[in-house]
């Protein structure tokens, strides 16, 4: 959510970030209905200034025996037109400015660099180099498949398309690299946590899934939504709260299954593992001061980026533009690792600083040190955070084609192989 106050003192700068991100202009709209909402929370609380004045003359009469009935009329008429300020939606925040405002996402920082897709991304950095394989590589699900260890047509007739049964080795791995993404994420400091899967529509609201993509998501008959990511719980921890600025950071970490209709994905990565309706995968999320986030952003990309280097899997880290960057990021880092199968650079880890814009969809604020107020008026919304470290069957299409041998078996990374049970192998 913006802040109604940045968009009347900066109109201008306002549809100028909307700009960037594809968008016309907005501020006029915004201000035209903002101006209504005012002036009907005005006239609210005037009627209800009337109104509680008219409830003391009533009792003030009763004392003294006066005649009241006029002055009942007069307190009908005004507490029927505040019900009806109570039936306006504007009123109840689910139109006016509000409503055009959740719409909308988040301003861009000033170093994301302009761009319409992923072709206008920049690389930061890379580590590692590509394999250099003396044969043809294959990619991960005929890989998956020879070993008979990866069954989607099992899958299709439990489930149907974009779903997989994992068998022996494979689901031994899913199971190990859990484990040490989860080791690696809690020594880096961050808490682990096992969350709710099922969540309501203030969480997806919050995080900002909900109004725009509620098609992306799965829900169920009773109106609970399956999570998308682990960033739906974690972020919602501290929803409605007033956090003491001492308690910053606040760093959590989970292993969730995660569900995605994947509406826009038709045609895209039909065969595999890339892309599903339910997947595994380990998310960072942090809480942070203001004044830390562009800091925490880097240490937690940086996170990411241990568990592929302990991997011994080559990757890019690319920052992403305004036009293929998320709804409610400023600022996303993705980490693409390298599948020599495919031949091609896949997107592994999404990290994204989200600054103050989920913080005010769910109220989420601190407390200067001491009680103190600060020169922003009192307590402040908190910067959220949040990353992949890492989703499980990406991480282990990587393996799969990076470590694949000529006769179809696939050697273990290294530092799997005390969470695989000393297997150093498979096939």
């Amino acid at each position: 959510m913006h802040d109604i106050k940045f968009i009347r003192a900066n109109p201008e700068a306002f549809d100028a970030a909307m700009e960037k991100r594809g968008l016309e202009p907005q501020s006029k709209e915004i201000l035209e209905l903002d101006a209504e909402d005012r002036h009907l929370q005005t006239s609210f609380q005037e009627l209800q200034a009337k109104h509680n004045a008219i409830a003391k003359r009533i009792g003030m009469a009763k004392a003294k025996g006066e005649d009241i009935t006029s002055t009942l009329q007069e307190a009908a008429y005004i507490k029927k037109e505040l019900d009806e300020f109570a039936q306006n939606a504007a009123f109840e925040g689910v139109g006016g400015a509000e409503e055009l405002l959740e719409k909308l996402p988040n301003i861009p920082a000033e170093d994301v660099p302009e761009g319409e897709s992923e072709k206008d991304n920049k690389q930061i950095r890379e580590w590692g180099k590509k394999p250099e394989l003396s044969f043809k590589p294959k990619e991960h699900f005929d890989l998956g498949e020879a070993l008979g260890l990866m069954d989607f047509e099992s899958a299709a007739k439990i489930s149907g398309s974009r779903f997989v049964v994992l068998k022996g080795a494979l689901a031994r791995m899913e199971r190990a690299l859990a484990s040490f993404f989860l080791d690696m994420n809690t020594q880096a400091g961050y808490t682990e946590i096992v969350p709710p899967f099922l969540v309501r529509d203030n969480a997806v609201y919050g995080t900002g899934q909900l109004p725009k993509f509620g098609e992306d998501l799965f829900k169920t008959t009773d109106g609970y939504w399956l999570i998308p990511t682990a960033e739906v719980p974690l972020t919602n921890l501290v929803a409605d709260s007033i956090l003491d600025e001492e308690k910053l950071p606040l760093r959590f970490t989970a292993y969730t299954p995660c569900f995605r209709s994947e509406a826009g994905a038709a045609g895209k990565d039909t065969r595999g593992m890339i892309r599903q309706h339910q997947f595994s995968k380990v998310e960072m999320v942090s809480i942070t001061h203001p004044d830390k986030s562009k800091e925490e952003h880097e240490r937690m990309t940086a996170c990411a980026e241990a568990i592929l280097k302990k991997l011994g899997l080559h990757y890019r880290v690319m920052l992403l533009c305004t036009g293929d960057m998320g709804f409610s990021a400023e600022k996303t880092c993705d980490i693409e690792v390298w599948l020599p199968g495919q031949g091609a650079y896949r997107e592994i880890s999404s990290c994204s600083n989200c600054g103050a814009f989920q913080a005010r969809r769910m109220k989420a604020r601190f407390k200067p040190k001491g009680g103190q107020k600060n020169n922003k008026g009192g307590n402040e919304f908190v910067h959220t955070l949040n990353g992949s470290g890492l989703p499980i069957g990406r991480t282990m299409v990587a393996i799969l084609e990076n470590y694949q041998q000529e006769n179809g078996t696939i050697a273990i990374p290294d530092a799997l192989v005390p969470y695989m049970g000393g297997l150093k192998s498979i096939g």
